[in-house]
């Protein structure tokens, strides 16, 4: 730059540099998505804090995704396979509630001084700070649904008496206004829930699995003040995530290990195929400082 020059013209080139180089670079920048979508099976494993020589770890959302800044009130979501007589590491999380779920295989989990069996679609609740580690003492793999939430910032609540376990099968099905008949709601809620078999989280609103009967669905919507999360488990459909381009629900085939994380206000829904049964497993939690006291889910 030549400084001989008056002081206007060098303040005039500052200037139209300034405005120009947005422009430029507009291009480059990457815009939010409402939705993330990941496939269990095609995701690399990865370590983490739990992983071993015979526990295996596959981020899908949170921790370990590339994705992190559109996740906020989860911290992970992931799929833990465990090899036979095989064990992860321990863990314990200050600010971090966690939910474990069977897909399949058998296992364990050490809560605290406890060991807690677990066999298929069992799912676990682990308040911060309990220290606990999975393992598979069986002779077959062991597959889980991890599942972390932030709890920093969030009212505290009390450390349940004992270890808090279930089955999805334990909880006969419910009809819930807005979804179909066909629809499991018995897993986990918040301290406020009156459907959930658990009810003791301050930050996961809601578990449940539903099962959508060939060409059902559970209606396209969306929440105000919490984010969601799909995984099917079986059967196929259309994944109703985010808008179309005609300004209405965006539709996505889906598929067995397809899994879509739903940023609050985001169309979510799904519809099975003509033929098929599905099940889908279903996580909604609350967005930090969107918390609504006996809101229903």
């Amino acid at each position: 730059m030549d400084f001989t020059k008056p002081n206007s013209v060098i303040l005039v080139g500052l200037l139209v540099s300034a405005f120009c180089m947005p422009l430029l670079h507009a291009e480059d920048r990457m815009i939010d998505p409402t939705f993330l979508y990941r496939n269990a099976s095609t995701v690399m494993e990865q370590k983490a804090d739990i992983t071993t020589t015979t526990c295996h770890y596959r981020p899908l959302f949170g921790q370990g995704d590339s994705d992190t800044s559109v996740v906020v009130g989860v911290a992970r979501y992931g799929q833990a396979v465990i090899d036979p007589n095989g064990a992860c590491a321990t863990i314990q999380y200050p600010d971090e509630d966690q939910v474990y779920i069977v897909l399949e295989g058998s296992g364990s989990v050490r809560y605290g001084n406890e060991v807690v069996p677990l066999k298929k679609e069992d799912y676990r609740y682990i308040p911060a700070t309990i220290p606990n580690v999975l393992s598979n003492p069986s002779e077959v793999p062991l597959t889980m649904v991890v599942i972390g939430f932030h709890t920093k910032g969030f009212e505290k609540t009390q450390l349940p008496p004992q270890p808090l376990k279930a089955n999805i099968e334990d909880v006969p099905t419910q009809t819930v206004s807005g979804h179909p008949a066909a629809a499991r709601f018995p897993a986990d809620g918040d301290v406020d829930s009156k459907r959930d078999r658990l009810a003791a989280g301050h930050v996961l609103t809601s578990l449940f699995l539903m099962e959508i009967a060939p060409d059902g669905t559970n209606f396209p919507h969306h929440h105000a003040r919490e984010e969601e999360i799909y995984l099917v488990l079986s059967g196929h459909g259309t994944m109703v995530a985010g808008g179309g381009m005609d300004g209405i629900a965006g539709r996505h085939p889906a598929n067995i290990g397809d899994a879509y994380f739903f940023r609050l206000n985001c169309t979510v829904g799904y519809y099975s195929a003509p033929d098929v049964a599905s099940r889908i497993l279903a996580v909604r939690s609350w967005y930090p400082g969107m918390v609504q006291k006996g809101a229903q889910h």
